[in-house]
């Protein structure tokens, strides 16, 4: 989007945000990482997320730039953006790359006052069902089935099942991510241990949500934190929404309910402004496709040589607010 245009609109829909009295950021983000230790010689195939617009986010590419030529491609099952570099003889040693994003993010506030209810909102067949499906670590049958069921059994409606489902994970899962398995999703294991990061928490709502016929989806991105206006980011954060047909898809994020107990209420039907996302879904196949099996999720860069996953890689994120940077 060309910088005027993109200025342009992020002041309309900043005054719409001002209007509706919901909040927004604007802010640059640095998505940065270097791919280390490249073995001279072999073949490297290297793939990363692109953030892009959205209803809540408007997103301009400042720059692209990496060691090797970046091509900008999408994965066919959700739609997601991503920057795909390779060479067929790699020169050996490090690579590195770099994305810098201006970005106006808004706050998504579903239910209550400031939005008004949508009337037969709906979902194509192939979404629908996309969205009640079973992912590898996320089952829709078995133990998450019978707890939701057991969750659910006052409710009628799916506002009211979707409430019932995430106040369950509120009380019963605890944010740890001391010792090993949690950060995967894997809702067998975050069942058992009751524990985990945001991946965890959201895993277990999504899979007790399908259960009911209640479309869930998962989303992931990056948080930023609300007491700064600069820093650098350790890592990722991700979020949840379902599908209700008065309301269209609703925002939940239980992990950050969870630290913030005070605003719980506030986290069933909404996202904060702090936040920019990269993807949705679970076990993707990239564009082109990858040798290794199809990624649990797609936040960091993924990396073969020879084939192989290739995890040798350093992060570097952060972000500084504009208004600060001025």
């Amino acid at each position: 989007m060309p910088r005027k245009l993109f200025l342009r609109t992020s002041l309309f829909l900043a005054l719409a945000s001002f209007a509706s009295g919901q909040s927004v950021r604007h802010f640059i983000f640095h998505y940065a990482f270097t791919v280390k230790d490249v073995p001279a010689g072999e073949r490297t195939r290297i793939w990363f997320p692109a953030a892009r617009s959205d209803d809540y986010q408007e997103v301009r590419v400042v720059s692209a730039k990496g060691d090797l030529p970046l091509k900008k491609t999408r994965e066919s099952r959700f739609g997601n953006e991503l920057y795909y570099a390779e060479s067929s003889k790699a020169k050996g040693g490090d690579l590195r790359f770099e994305v810098t994003y201006d970005v106006v993010r808004h706050e998504h506030v579903t239910l209550g006052s400031q939005r008004p209810r949508l009337e037969n909102a709906s979902l194509r067949p192939k979404e629908r069902n996309e969205f009640l499906e079973p992912d590898k670590l996320v089952p829709v049958t078995g133990l998450p089935a019978q707890l939701a069921a057991k969750t659910v059994a006052n409710q009628t409606s799916d506002v009211g099942k979707a409430r019932a489902i995430y106040d369950y994970v509120f009380a019963n899962m605890r944010y740890d991510k001391t010792g090993n398995g949690w950060g995967h999703g894997d809702v067998l294991w975050a069942c058992n241990s009751k524990r985990g990061n945001c991946t965890d928490f959201h895993s277990l709502f999504i899979a007790m949500a399908r259960s009911q016929g209640i479309p869930a989806r998962f989303e992931i991105g990056f948080q930023l934190p609300s007491d700064k206006t600069s820093s650098e980011i350790p890592g990722y954060h991700c979020w949840a929404e379902f599908f209700d047909p008065k309301n269209g898809w609703i925002p939940v994020d239980i992990s950050e309910a969870w630290k913030h107990s005070e605003r719980k209420d506030y986290f069933f039907g909404a996202h904060d402004a702090n936040r920019i996302q990269f993807s949705v879904g679970r076990d993707l196949k990239l564009n082109p496709a990858q040798q290794g099996e199809p990624l649990n999720y797609f936040v960091y860069p993924y990396v073969e040589v020879n084939g192989k996953d290739h995890p040798n890689v350093k992060l570097d994120f952060s972000f500084a607010d504009v208004m600060a940077a001025n």
